[in-house]
């Protein structure tokens, strides 16, 4: 999993020389990955942050009809914060920003409380929030500095919450590539990986 920047998956990896079973490799991976989790973990983010939920494909049973749009059951709610930092070019005077680190969590659709909790656990008290105009964002205010809310656009999603819209596209791109279908149970150490 170390030795390419792209993921891998635990058939891939049974076909190198000495692992010959998909059950321990899939267990291997699995820890390493939980060990990615709890280095993540271990930081916080503070100055400016940016913060979107975005929702990931899960496998499903097709058996009955399900539910469409953003409650349905094919779709996991994931919390996504970048630390972005604003840059200015001094000759031609543009503005950009910078992306250092980012982190997803995996919660319940619509559920305030949990993603209240994850920001007064993962974010310093001196933060700005930078988000758009979710009803689920509603109590994160008490936790941070400021919290600064605009309505989701093309404009704004390219300037504003440009890292998180970059960070969901290009995990889910992976994800769906590489693993195809995967559960909900697992999405968080996949993410983790990522």
């Amino acid at each position: 999993m170390g030795m390419t920047k792209k993921a891998i998956c635990a058939h891939e990896m049974r076909r190198h020389p000495g692992m010959k079973r998909y059950e321990p490799v899939w267990a291997i991976m699995r820890k390493i990955r939980k060990a990615m989790g709890k280095r993540d973990g271990r930081y916080g983010l503070s100055d400016i942050v940016e913060l979107v939920e975005g929702y990931f494909s899960q496998a499903s049973p097709k058996a009955h009809k399900l539910k469409r749009g953003k409650g349905s059951q094919r779709k996991k709610s994931v919390v996504v914060m970048a630390i972005s930092t604003p840059l200015e070019y001094v000759e031609t005077g543009k503005k950009s920003s910078l992306c250092r680190f980012f982190k997803m969590k995996v919660v319940d659709a619509g559920d305030a409380d949990a993603i209240s909790g994850i920001v007064s656990k993962t974010l310093h008290e001196k933060t700005t929030v930078l988000s758009d105009k979710a009803t689920n964002y509603v109590d994160i205010a008490k936790h941070i500095e400021a919290h600064i809310t605009v309505i989701a656009s093309m404009n704004t999603t390219n300037e504003m919450l440009r890292w998180v819209h970059t960070a969901i596209s290009n995990a889910k791109r992976t994800l769906i590539g590489l693993y195809h279908q995967i559960r909900g149970i697992n999405l968080q150490s996949y993410l983790d990986e990522f």
